[in-house]
């Protein structure tokens, strides 16, 4: 009994199942955008590009998927943790906060910098390994004319390993020097 009411104090009750943002299926042979059309809303290169190809788009309810081959060769693979790469779940939060971005812009036709405001609510509920396709999810819950709040979640063999909310927000233009 003491057992049970230190677990039920410490771990919470139980989670409820998580229904995927998007219902459809996905087609991944079906790239709506790839990664050199994503580079037009999303400023991120090289090691952080965190996003290969854009899989669904739909504005009228602001919801997006994308997705992220993950190979041997990724910047993290090596010390992250070495014998038993993981993909670190901050990346997997920055591929969130990138398909936000690209969502944002898409929606609101803006091409400033949608910069990351916080994040809430992060649950981790899977392990990502180098040949994984991850792949992600976005719905707004809300969206302003600088101010953006998702739902977001990835999926890999679908299995949900990461969920959380993301806020972002539009900054004004940099002042060229």
């Amino acid at each position: 009994m003491l057992t049970a009411l230190f677990e039920s104090l410490l771990w919470g009750p139980p989670m409820p199942a998580t229904t995927p943002l998007i219902q459809k299926t996905l087609d991944l042979r079906q790239v709506l955008y790839t990664k050199e059309e994503i580079r037009n809303y999303v400023p991120q290169r090289f090691e952080f590009e965190m996003l290969d190809g854009i899989l669904s788009l739909d504005l009228e309810h602001g919801a997006a998927a994308a997705f992220k081959q993950l190979t041997a060769h990724e910047f993290w693979v090596r010390g992250h943790v070495p014998g038993r790469p993981l993909f670190p779940g901050v990346l997997m939060i920055e591929s969130a906060a990138q398909l936000c971005c690209f969502l944002f812009c898409k929606k609101q036709m803006d091409h400033r910098f949608f910069a990351f405001g916080g994040v809430d609510e992060v649950r981790f509920r899977g392990t990502v390994h180098p040949g994984d396709l991850f792949v992600i999810m976005a719905k707004a819950r809300r969206i302003r004319s600088a101010l953006g709040i998702f739902d977001t979640q990835a999926y890999v063999h679908d299995r949900l390993v990461y969920e959380g909310i993301i806020t972002g927000m539009a900054l004004p233009e940099a002042e060229k020097p």
